[in-house]
């Protein structure tokens, strides 16, 4: 193929016709017919020739240069596409570095193997440019819901056109056993849009819960202008599902909104995720009342909440065990998910049992430790005492509100819980030295000795080990891991250390080691309160 005058306007359209079919635009087509065929000269000049070539847009002609860059004395590395100032002057008559001096050269006839390579190479670019054009597109439309038709299945993945090119629809992102055949339309959500070397950008989905929330807005008009808000939504794709809802106005119930007349609207979402069940809630700000909205349809008896460990205890009725736990775990699952907490389901059977138990325990524990009889120890089990330090350090007084305790009494249950803490905590620390903790770790400012035998229990024996946790490995914490929370057990969690005074621990011995200077942890508080 040689580049004449006869196939000059063959070029431009072809390039047009390309563009067409491809949907860009003509001038990177154009593009790309200029890099193959300056590839194509170059293995006829030289491949260390910088041969250019430049397509007229209106008449076709293509243009073939050799380039030749002028650089420093000492810079030449290519004889063929470089030149010093003193060579340069023979060509122009004040040359300086970065010049180029541009020839014209013969165009070159295309052989079948160059002809080859120049279509791979201008194949290339257009796909380039048709992925690039494709993420453009798509890139602000993620978190919508498009329509979309079937071209073909690939490994249990489905392939669709979305008009401007393909796009997935991965086997873990189908609703259950989901089946489509080539030409079937489809709805799916947009849930990431990628630049690959390979394959398709767009990555969608149908059992994100974004695609429930984003069908109820299709369908609700009220959740579309913002008067009701979805707050949450857990799924069980193609099973179950819970949706939170709440509206911003007072004359608007937003459960009945979701439902519709006759329960059509949310009948139309169920329809397009296969017969998944909806049970939708109303939100809530206290969340254990959010809770037992969220365990519908079995009935809560108590609600017991722990903001610090984020997880809830909730008592039912025996007869609604099965219901509030559900099929395989499904109902407390969801509701978990919906919520964002640990939920532990106990009937009021197990509640009394355990905390029977709990009674028996600290009963036990004081009649042992104070040497009492288990009456009086019963009675202040049921005033609310739970631990020896709760005895040892409380106010005088509230030992003195007990039927039957004077101000002798009471000052040798103080003595004898103090005594006991002593003496345990003496055991303690010499078990703690056995195992070679180091006395700046004991010492330190915060721990107690059963904290630091369990430090050590997990190999955290110097002051320089402690100072190189995390505040979660301290007070624990929770990960995503497969789209669940998981619980990250602390070393000192059963303390009930929180993770602000956990990092305040960590920030304190790596002050004291020399590692953080105090100013900056100061400059950095303050930086914070004033939201820099």
């Amino acid at each position: 193929m040689a580049i004449t005058s006869a196939n000059q306007l063959e070029l431009l359209q072809t390039a047009e016709a390309v563009a067409r079919e491809k949907m860009i635009d003509p001038g990177l087509v154009v593009e790309a017919m200029e890099e193959s065929l300056a590839r194509a000269a170059k293995s006829r000049y030289g491949a260390e020739m910088d041969i250019r070539v430049k397509i007229d847009r209106k008449t076709g002609r293509a243009t073939f240069t050799r380039v030749r860059t002028v650089v420093e004395d000492d810079g030449v590395e290519n004889y063929q596409a470089q030149l010093t100032v003193e060579q340069a002057r023979q060509f122009l008559p004040e040359p300086k570095v970065g010049d180029e001096i541009i020839d014209e050269v013969p165009p070159v006839d295309l052989g079948r193997i160059a002809a080859q390579s120049a279509k791979q190479v201008i194949l290339q670019k257009v796909r380039e440019a048709e992925r690039d054009r494709q993420f453009e597109e798509f890139k602000d439309r993620i978190g919508t819901i498009i329509n979309a038709t079937v071209k073909r299945e690939e490994y249990g993945n489905v392939i669709v056109d979305v008009g401007a090119g393909e796009a997935i629809l991965r086997r873990n992102e189908k609703i259950g056993r989901e089946a489509y055949r080539p030409g079937d339309r489809i709805r799916a959500y947009v849930k990431d849009v990628r630049r690959e070397l390979r394959g398709p950008q767009i990555f969608l989905s149908r059992t994100a819960p974004e695609f429930m929330a984003e069908l109820f807005k299709m369908e609700v008009p009220e959740i579309y202008e913002g008067v009701i808000e979805i707050k949450a939504v857990a799924r069980d794709p193609g099973s179950r599902a819970k949706i939170a809802v709440i509206s911003y106005d007072s004359s608007i119930d937003p459960v009945g909104a979701c439902v519709g007349m006759r329960g059509s609207r949310v009948q139309a979402v169920v329809n397009e995720l296969q017969g998944e069940k909806i049970d939708i809630i109303p939100w809530n700000q206290d969340m254990p009342t959010f809770l037992v909205n969220a365990l519908q349809p079995a009935e809560v008896s108590k609600v017991v909440l722990d903001d610090e460990a984020n997880k809830i205890e909730v008592v039912v009725p025996e007869e609604q065990l099965s219901l509030a736990i559900g099929r395989r775990g499904q109902n407390v699952r969801l509701a978990s998910q919906l919520t964002g907490l640990a939920i532990d389901i106990l009937t009021e059977e197990e509640e009394s049992k355990r905390r029977q138990a709990e009674f028996d325990e600290r009963t036990k524990l004081f009649v042992l430790a104070l040497d009492l009889d288990e009456f009086f120890a019963q009675l202040l089990v049921a005033e609310g005492f739970r631990t020896l330090e709760e005895v040892a350090y409380v106010d005088q007084e509230d030992l003195l509100s007990i039927d039957g305790v004077d101000e002798s009494t009471a000052q040798e249950l103080q003595a004898r819980a103090r005594d006991h803490i002593e003496a345990e905590r003496k055991k303690v620390l010499d078990r703690v030295r056995a195992l070679g903790v180091e006395e700046t770790l004991i010492n330190f400012p915060g721990l107690t000795p059963p904290m630091i035998e369990a430090l050590a229990q997990d190999g955290v024996k110097t002051l320089e080990d402690f100072a190189t946790l995390a505040d979660w490995e301290l007070a624990g914490g929770w990960t995503e891991q497969d789209g669940q929370r998981v619980k990250d057990t602390g070393i000192l969690e059963p303390f009930d250390l929180g993770l602000e005074e956990a990092r305040d621990m960590v920030m304190s011995a790596r002050v004291a080691l020399g590692w953080v200077d105090p100013d900056d942890i100061e400059q950095d508080a303050r930086e914070e309160a004033e939201g820099v």
